[in-house]
């Protein structure tokens, strides 16, 4: 084998090498779960603006699960959406959940607001208690019509 040969080899090895340590590394930051364990909770909300299937969720502001469907409900005009938790995790069955957002420039995330019951939500359970995202662009409106309100008087 030539020496040619050989370069050619290492640097495609070393190709191979960086392109399996980007995929572990996406896969971490994405939340791709090989075989963790999670079980599933529905919540219906009345605007989920900037939640999307793979949307995290947090308690504490730490990731503990993710989206896993969202549909309308064309009963109620609602967002119904599923989202899972990792085992281990005791969510209490008063908890609300909330679509935050991580700043004026982030994006949004589902947030779990733990109650203090002593009873936990079982899989495939509902979470009745649910606070829908928060519209920038409407409270912005909503501050102008106040102002104009108040020059008018």
């Amino acid at each position: 084998m030539s020496a040619e040969h050989t370069t050619e080899v290492l640097v495609g090895g070393a190709v191979l090498a960086v392109a399996v340590g980007f995929l572990v590394y996406a896969g971490q930051v994405t939340g791709f779960s090989g075989g963790q364990d999670e079980y599933e909770l529905t919540a219906s909300f009345r605007s989920a603006d900037g939640v999307s299937v793979g949307t995290d969720v947090r308690l504490a502001g730490v990731k503990v699960g993710r989206v896993t469907g969202i549909e309308l409900d064309t009963e109620t005009y609602r967002a119904s959406t599923v989202f899972s938790v990792r085992n281990g995790i005791d969510v209490p069955d008063d908890s609300a959940v909330a679509v935050s957002s991580e700043g004026l420039l982030g994006g949004n995330y589902v947030e779990i607001l733990p109650g203090g019951s002593p009873f936990f939500f079982e899989p495939g359970d509902e979470v009745e208690f649910t606070q829908g995202s928060v519209s920038l662009v409407g409270l912005l409106m909503k501050f102008v019509a106040g102002d104009e309100e108040v020059q008018a008087e």
